[in-house]
């Protein structure tokens, strides 16, 4: 049963196969035995890779509700408390995972000794269904209403550049100072050229200037430490940076909107107990008021 759900996230038999660290000849081979019980084709090869047959896709649905049903008994009978086991797998954008997640793991695999972690790092907004991911987190407006989500926390955004960068051409003072300074862009959803600054009822739009344009935070990153320019970015993007003076933050008087960190959960599914245990870990790394919790739709 996990072959063939694991088959139908991954589209291919070869991928599944690595998924659960097996030969492929033997998930194929399971697969073959649960169509011969049943009496049904579940999965048909087509031009873009397997997919599932209308039985196979009404079988893929209760399969899944039962294996997780089934983690979620195990880890009932183990007890309120003990520690998680089986597999974990995790989406991030790589830079926030990077600096404030990674360090913190090994914290979260001590406490649970039978849990193992598959983290994919990402910039993108990956298919969390496609990649059998338990539990993602996301940053900026959620755009897709079918997803449950629950924001576990919000960051100012503020204007950065190094003190090398500045003292070659001046802090900015004022937001449309910034037409005159060379931008580092990020080139992705909650990035790009146009930004509205706010300081009590004054709102000023400014659109950023900038010959480079990265698709990756960590390439914004190594450029502005570079002193290739300034950059408007979430505060958690240079936050050892800011903390030790090697990156400033300047236009503090004004505001930009925050941004905010979600843990999104795959459509139409109850989030298991790992996943919500590792949300809760989450909130106690990036220390979140407990008023910022409550589970809603996105």
């Amino acid at each position: 049963m996990e072959a063939f759900v694991v088959v139908v996230d991954t589209g291919s038999f070869s991928a599944a196969a690595r998924r659960l660290n097996v030969g492929q000849p033997a998930v194929s081979k399971l697969v073959a035995q649960l169509e011969e019980r049943l009496g049904v084709k579940l999965p048909v090869r087509t031009t873009r890779g397997l997919t599932a047959t209308e039985a196979g896709l009404n079988y893929y649905e209760r399969a899944r509700r039962t294996i997780e049903e089934a983690d979620e008994a195990e880890l009932a009978a183990r007890g309120a408390g003990k520690s998680l086991a089986g597999r974990l797998r995790v989406a991030g954008a790589v830079t926030f995972t990077r600096m404030h997640l990674m360090p913190r793991l090994p914290e979260f695999l001590q406490r649970h000794p039978d849990l193992e972690i598959e983290v994919v790092l990402d910039d993108r907004r990956v298919d969390l269904v496609q990649e059998g991911i338990d539990v993602a987190l996301r940053m900026g407006p959620l755009v897709d209403s079918s997803l449950t989500a629950q924001r576990l926390a919000s960051a100012p955004q503020v204007v950065v550049g190094t003190p090398t960068y500045f003292a070659r051409t001046g802090e900015p003072t004022a937001p449309g100072d910034l037409a005159g300074h060379q931008a580092v862009i990020y080139d992705q959803e909650g990035g790009g050229t146009d930004w509205t600054f706010r300081r009590d009822s004054a709102e000023i739009a400014v659109t950023l200037k900038g010959r480079l344009r990265v698709s990756a935070a960590e390439g914004v990153r190594a450029a502005v430490l570079a002193d290739a320019g300034v950059a408007i970015v979430s505060e958690w993007m240079f936050a050892p940076e800011i903390a030790d003076g090697s990156v400033k933050v300047v236009l503090q008087d004004w505001a930009l909107p925050r941004i905010d960190l979600w843990a999104v959960f795959p459509a139409g599914r109850t989030a298991t107990t790992k996943a919500r245990t590792f949300t809760q870990f989450v909130q106690e790394v990036i220390r979140v008021p407990s008023g910022a919790t409550n589970p809603e739709k996105s």
